[in-house]
């Protein structure tokens, strides 16, 4: 049976130390992904050099950066790197922000994503840094204001997708991190599901990295995540 086909809803994130394992890790994937996603980790050496190389091989490249600042700082910021011919970039979901980030990208193809609530929180960690809200709620209220800055999605974690896409509509991007297979370890996600259920549940992209970057055979575990996500 041949490997599936590469499935451009399948995001993974280069979370290594330097630039030379991103392209080694990219090099071990080879064509069964072409969606990756560079981080802060990257982002203190030469990420953006990074992100340019890949997008010369044909690579799409999500810039979770997670910009959060004064506005003006935002929308400049957001300027260079909608330049950059990159695809997606992740704001807070602070109402200032997000549109200043949408003013900042302009016309270019560069997709605004909102960060709503991180996927490693819990209700008692917003309650610890002082929010009244459940996550869900708070989720909630910041989809609603990403849609009303014209944001082009959202992070949210699969157990809030199918509200991200309730309130966004069907072009709405929903990019869920804290996906794990069953064969894999949750490790500090604690809003986790499977790629199947993250699907069913409205995502229209999924993030999963240490169950692929982390695997012996990473080739072989991106194309088994892909005939997950096919089946769903």
């Amino acid at each position: 049976m041949s490997a599936p086909a590469c499935d451009l809803r399948l995001i993974v994130p280069l979370d290594l130390p330097d630039t030379d394992q991103a392209r080694a890790m990219v090099d071990a994937i080879g064509g069964a992904v072409s969606f990756y996603k560079i981080g802060l980790e990257l982002f203190a050496t030469d990420g953006m050099g990074l992100a340019r190389a890949l997008k010369d091989q044909g690579k799409q490249i999500f810039l979770d950066w997670k910009l959060h600042d004064i506005g003006t700082t935002v929308q400049r910021s957001a300027a260079v790197l909608a330049d950059s011919g990159c695809d997606f970039l992740t704001v807070h979901a602070e109402p200032q922000v997000m549109a200043a980030a949408v003013r900042g990208r302009g016309r270019s193809g560069l997709k605004v994503l909102a960060v709503t609530v991180l996927t490693s929180l819990t209700d008692a960690d917003l309650a610890e840094m002082g929010f009244s809200e459940t996550t869900r709620s708070l989720v909630e209220r910041r989809i609603h204001q990403a849609v009303a800055a014209g944001c082009d999605g959202v992070i949210a974690s699969p157990h809030e997708a199918a509200l991200a896409r309730a309130i966004g509509g069907p072009d709405f991007l929903v990019v869920t991190p804290g996906v794990r297979p069953d064969w894999a370890a949750r490790n500090d996600q604690a809003r986790a599901a499977t790629p199947a259920e993250a699907l069913r549940a409205g995502a229209s992209h999924i993030v999963c990295g240490r169950p692929i970057t982390g695997a012996n055979d990473p080739a072989a575990a991106a194309q088994r995540i892909i005939a997950e996500m096919a089946a769903s």
